[in-house]
């Protein structure tokens, strides 16, 4: 009996002993993620490198979650450690993995045993992020810019390609040892990273503040294009723009409802699928009119007025950077991320130059904001239906992005939060947070329907937050935490990007807002 008695105090104070060691490196670990820094013998430590700023919230939960697992395993006697290192709730409370709000996302990207992706693999999800839908616009700017927007389409290539180049850059500090080693994760880290020890958060505001514009604005825009190409391709109709803007709407509801990534994702071949299709019905009708092409009409001067706006075009349909940290974080070869991105910026400058030259000498001066408004109406029709399935397959994904960052920065910030969980205790969505959710979508609808302009939208979001993410951030932050190891014509690179970046986007916006208030007067003229 005594030995019995004996055994199990042993036994509680090795447990004891066990839990205060895996506290104390649980807050050493979280300290380290918080940081940007990640420990190499820990595997904890790995898991928090391999999750975006998306999912920061539940990085930092997921240590104490696995103690508490821990301590359960100790007391009943029949858990272990190891099941905790396979999921995690928020609290520690809530349902099964497979039943989890995020459906083990995070957990799946921290594992060590997740299969990384190939640079092919990497360059297919780069080549989808700068060869979307947008494209169909390029050929507006190349009435409104002539020749010079051609190089402009190469000149945003090559500089948004240097830029991913130099954020990447950005994530690695050298050690004791002179090797390069990732002490950051994401877009956010390195904001952060750039404005401590003053502010340390406030360059993670700003990212975050120009993220959720960017996918705004984009969710916007999807919702414009479907109205503008759906009363294009059934003029005849007794239904208005802004009819077929709600009608889209009402089909984009069922996007509040949205639990994960990984039912966003099942969209992703059909959308890629809906693009080719397109594209090579446009590509198809200029070719068969070559010999009525207006070379003529190419032009070497600009429309001093409109050009702006053009500029904000082109470099909305370059913009990736944002992504770009998680990509390279679980690339099978990081050393082949710059290969990557030389060979899909020269594919997209080539394919983008080509497609907006070709349609501008097809239409020539009757170029419309949407190229396919532009073709005869007997596949007017056909062509605007898969672009208006694409259009709303794609709405998803940023939606579902601008509500991760929202809820994460007011309702799941901890103790910093503006407002309650929009969580309950089992993970399910509260009623007032699916009201919240609605209520963007509508937003979005309200905003397509109010300013109705496809291109001034475009190009006031590619000079606000694309001139920002891609060409003045990054080459901002590049300066602040390497310039001591920059060579001098690394550093002239950098600050002729911050100037021509910030002289391209004050132009832009400007000439965007005062075209989009000419715009709205003369809509109420009417």
């Amino acid at each position: 009996m005594a030995t019995v008695i004996r055994s199990k105090i042993s036994n509680k104070l090795s447990n004891a002993a066990t839990t205060v060691t895996n506290k104390s490196q649980a807050k050493v670990s979280g300290m380290f993620a918080k940081l940007g820094f990640q420990a190499a013998t820990d595997e904890e430590g790995l898991g928090f490198a391999a999750c975006d700023d998306l999912d920061y919230d539940h990085r930092q939960g997921l240590q104490m979650d696995i103690l508490k697992t821990e301590e359960m395993g100790g007391e009943g006697g029949g858990e272990t450690a190891g099941e905790g290192d396979s999921h995690y709730q928020r609290d520690g409370t809530g349902p099964p993995p497979s039943a989890s709000k995020d459906g083990g996302l995070c957990s799946e990207l921290g594992s060590p045993d997740k299969p990384k992706i190939t640079a092919w693999e990497a360059g297919w999800n780069v080549t989808n992020a700068i060869q979307g839908m947008f494209v169909l616009g390029l050929p507006y700017a190349i009435l409104h810019g002539g020749y010079l927007g051609l190089f402009l389409i190469i000149f945003a290539a090559v500089v948004c390609c240097y830029t991913g180049k130099i954020l990447i850059a950005c994530l690695y500090e050298e050690n004791e040892d002179g090797q390069l080693v990732r002490v950051r994760d994401s877009y956010v880290d390195i904001a952060n990273a750039c404005c401590a020890p003053r502010f340390p958060a406030l360059g993670g505001h700003v990212v975050n503040v120009a993220q959720i514009i960017e996918l705004v604005m984009t969710c916007i825009l999807y919702v414009v294009v479907s109205g503008n190409l759906m009363y294009n391709s059934f003029p005849n109709l007794p239904v208005s723009q802004r009819s077929w803007a709600i009608i889209a709407t009402v089909a984009l509801l069922p996007c509040a409802f949205l639990k994960n990534l990984k039912a966003v994702s099942k969209f992703s071949l059909l959308c890629t699928l809906a693009h080719f299709i397109i594209n090579i019905l446009v590509i198809a009708y200029c070719l068969s009119r070559a010999r009525d092409w207006a070379w003529d009409k190419v032009k070497f001067y600009i429309d001093v007025k409109k050009f702006p706006i053009s500029i904000g075009i082109i470099v909305f349909s370059y913009t990736s950077q944002i992504f770009l940290p998680s990509l390279e974080g679980n690339m099978q070869k990081p050393s082949e991320f710059h290969c990557m991105m030389n060979w899909t910026h020269i594919a997209a400058c080539i394919l983008k130059g080509l497609f907006a030259l070709v349609a501008y000498l097809t239409w020539a001066d009757e170029t419309k904001e949407v190229i396919t408004d532009n073709l005869p109406s007997s596949i007017r029709a056909v062509v605007n239906l898969f672009l208006v399935s694409k259009a709303l397959l794609s709405y998803p994904l940023p939606f579902f992005a601008a509500v991760e960052v929202l809820e994460k920065t007011f309702f799941q910030d901890g103790g910093r939060a503006f407002f309650p969980d929009c969580y309950g205790g089992d993970g399910r969505l509260k009623s007032w947070g699916l009201s919240l959710r609605c209520a963007l979508v509508v937003f979005t609808m309200f905003m397509a329907i109010y300013v109705p302009h496809f291109a001034l939208l475009m190009g006031l979001t590619g000079s606000l937050t694309g001139a920002g993410l891609c060409f003045l951030l990054p080459s901002l932050f590049h300066l602040k935490l390497l310039w001591r190891k920059l060579l001098w014509h690394q550093v002239f690179f950098d600050v002729a990007i911050f100037v021509i970046g910030g002289i391209c986007s004050i132009s832009g916006f400007i000439h965007s807002v005062e075209g989009l208030i000419e715009a709205y007067t003369y809509n109420l003229a009417d």
